[in-house]
């Protein structure tokens, strides 16, 4: 093996080093102290929008619940106006 190779699998070619690099907010560059973050602004923005809801993953099971209109708002609505 030439010393310049690497043993095992590659890891990201130049477009995953490229994306791992970036501001998830801006697109601006990353900055180590903020990482993934290129500033603490970003950071604090990312925070709110997980803290007001805005990113959700959604289980199995709510999923199969708002396909039954359980345990959704939305259901909730319908049955308290006799499923308008």
């Amino acid at each position: 093996m030439d010393k310049n190779e690497t043993a095992g699998p590659r890891r990201g070619g130049p477009s995953a080093r490229k994306a791992q690099g970036r501001c998830p907010i801006c697109d601006a560059p990353s900055k180590h102290r903020f990482r993934p973050f290129c500033s603490r602004r970003c950071h604090d923005v990312d925070l709110g929008r997980w803290l007001r809801g805005a990113y959700r993953i959604e289980s199995e099971e709510a999923a199969e619940e708002a396909g039954r209109g359980e345990a959704t708002p939305e259901g909730d609505a319908a049955a308290r106006n006799g499923g308008d």
